[in-house]
């Protein structure tokens, strides 16, 4: 396993070029397999999580083509659906959690699927329920081998239905709307996801010639169509990796640039950083975060503690709670980090404890930050990364502190960051990758 060694307390300088959005890209890659027409995908991340979607893809028979950096063409015209049985699919698929996006695609073209029970991050609980829910009200079967943990989904047609999902599950939408738009009929979706990551998959398949009403909302209607056609599409910025950036600059006190930001597709990511006293300025679709020798946190109108708590969009995104709970350690004041959506994301607060920082971890869903006005600098330790946010959350806090620090199991920030490292060295980090 590789190491990052990493040298804080120096300030950074310069711009951040922010990757594409993985979520989406996980989505729209799948998405490829609705069609035998040729798509082309621009702005891709070249990270571990989309490389292992695209391998999966490859060998199920797609023809994939890098164009260049980022830009990849994809034509599912002959595929293999029996290397789903095969152990090499199990094993791949099993460590990937978006790789249960390709059930609704194939069930649609090919009325059978085969899935191995999805791995990914250890945050907690992610039933599958409402995938497999909204799929068998499309008329899917779906049978469950419990000793090699594999499920058969198999369908003579789909045909359309109305459907409230108990969950506004991301990668259930996606799933369900990317079945839909090959069934019988007319599908109405409701409590639907409605992300940014969701809307570009909802575009997506309008260019292929899908009929999608409601995109952006959390109704969605879809009037299934015989057949889609190729497209071009282009991927948003990552609003995570933007996230990241600004707590980054906020921590160390730098001054940071992040061009081409998506800035009209981040909702309340700016307002809920300035909440934390961090200064913006936006500039067409730029970000500009000027160096803060001190940031403070605001309370509410009555003068009580501050809650920074995440929710299905457009409420605050999940995936940046654990950024905003490292930069109030460092902050002038108090905040509650509520974490509602997963049970084990603020698990990695006794690392930063370790490191110095005023936090009592109240619950799994709750901990209380008391932040030190940056007087009390932390110090530099020795940890591991347990999952893609909270690693790259204890990357920023290493980059801050006093002295070396070292982080273990740093493939998981891979999965979710491409060459991070390599990218924070150009504007003054300190940060060696030891193999």
């Amino acid at each position: 396993m590789a190491t990052f060694h990493i040298e804080g307390g120096h300030k950074l300088a310069g711009e951040l070029q922010p990757q594409g959005a993985k979520n989406e890209a996980l989505e729209v890659i799948c998405a490829t397999l609705l069609t035998t027409e040729q798509v082309t995908i621009s702005n891709i991340p070249e990270i571990r999580d989309v490389l292992k979607l695209i391998e999966i893809l490859t060998e199920l028979g797609v023809k994939v083509n890098r164009v260049q950096k980022g830009m990849y063409q994809f034509q599912a015209d002959q595929l293999d659906i029996h290397y789903l049985q095969s152990e090499q699919f199990a094993q791949q698929a099993t460590s990937l959690r978006g790789s249960i996006m390709i059930i609704g695609p194939l069930l649609a073209r090919f009325g059978q699927a085969y899935i191995p029970q999805p791995g990914g991050d250890k945050i907690g609980r992610r039933r599958l329920d409402t995938h497999f829910v909204g799929l068998q009200k499309l008329g899917a079967q779906f049978n469950y081998d419990p000793d090699n943990h594999f499920y058969h989904v198999e369908t003579e047609k789909l045909q359309g239905a109305y459907m409230l999902l108990d969950e506004a599950s991301v990668t259930g939408t996606a799933n369900i709307l990317m079945a839909a738009t090959l069934a019988e009929g007319k599908t109405t979706i409701y409590n639907a996801a409605c992300e940014p990551y969701l809307q570009q998959l909802s575009n997506m398949l309008v260019a292929m010639g899908a009929k999608i009403d409601g995109i952006g909302s959390n109704l969605l209607r879809i009037e299934g169509v015989s057949e889609l056609k190729g497209c071009q599409h282009t991927i948003l910025p990552d609003m995570i990796e933007v996230g990241s950036f600004i707590g980054l600059a906020a921590m160390t006190g730098s001054e940071i640039t992040i061009p081409n930001a998506g800035v009209n597709h981040l909702g309340i990511i700016p307002d809920s950083f300035k909440r934390l006293g961090i200064r913006l300025n936006i500039q067409g679709d730029s970000i500009h975060i000027p160096a803060q020798d001190s940031y403070e946190i605001e309370t509410f109108i009555d003068g009580s503690i501050m809650t920074i708590a995440d929710a299905p969009w457009p409420g605050l995104t999940p995936d940046l709670l654990s950024i905003f709970l490292v930069i109030a350690t460092q902050a002038k004041g108090s905040v509650l980090i509520h974490q509602k959506m997963f049970e084990s994301r603020l698990f990695f607060v006794d690392k930063l404890i370790d490191m110095g920082a005023q936090i009592i971890l109240c619950d799994p869903h709750r901990a209380t930050v008391i932040g030190q006005n940056k007087k009390h600098q932390l110090k530099g330790t020795t940890m591991s990364s347990p999952d893609i946010r909270a690693g790259v959350a204890l990357l920023i806090a290493a980059l801050s502190a006093q002295g070396e620090s070292k982080i273990y199991n740093i493939e998981q920030i891979d999965r979710g960051y491409e060459g991070i490292d390599q990218r924070l060295n150009s504007i003054g980090a300190k940060i060696k990758r030891v193999d």
